[in-house]
């Protein structure tokens, strides 16, 4: 019999077969509707710091799915390099890894916020006062489980009228 005294350790978003997802690619093979779920259900986490190896995850669920996500990592996007603010430590800043040599550009501010999608806590990838070519775009994250973050991207400045395009993941 448990002791009903002894917490449970902290759980983490799980995938249909109850297993914690580890991997950025295991996202590719959900729908879009079971990506949405896991990220309502993780926590934010604390503001990463350094290289997030980034996957695109477009069409979740479908037989390209690990196709295009391939093709937009070899060509298109790689991920993000985190820095946290020493004099803020709840704020910070990233540039994205693009093109094939992984050139970092295309710069946004990083601060905890509330997500567009749930009204919960989430990190926010802010990138309206920062970039000319991405002041459209804000995304948001959560930590799924230990260093393995999904993100939600959205083309718009603010709620109403904002537009969510696709899902992403993040593994430092």
């Amino acid at each position: 019999m448990s002791d009903p005294t002894t917490s449970a350790p902290a759980s983490t978003p799980l995938t249909p077969s109850a297993t914690p997802i580890t991997d950025a690619d295991e996202f590719l093979h959900l729908s879009a509707n079971r990506l949405d779920d896991i990220f309502r259900a993780s926590p934010p986490g604390e503001i990463p710091v350094g290289q997030g190896e980034g996957t695109a995850i477009i069409a979740p669920g479908t037989d390209i799915s690990d196709t295009l996500a391939s093709f937009v990592h070899l060509f298109a996007w790689k991920g993000k390099v985190f820095e946290r603010d020493p004099g803020d430590p709840g704020h910070g800043w990233l540039k994205n890894r693009i093109l094939p040599i992984g050139e970092k550009a295309i710069v946004a501010h990083v601060y905890k916020g509330e997500s567009w999608l749930d009204a919960k806590e989430c990190i926010v990838l802010d990138y309206s006062h920062s970039s000319i070519v991405a002041q459209w775009i804000r995304d948001e994250i959560r930590e799924v489980s230990p260093g393995l973050f999904l993100g939600i991207v959205y083309w718009g400045k603010e709620k109403p009228s904002a537009h969510r395009l696709i899902h992403f993941a993040l593994k430092f």
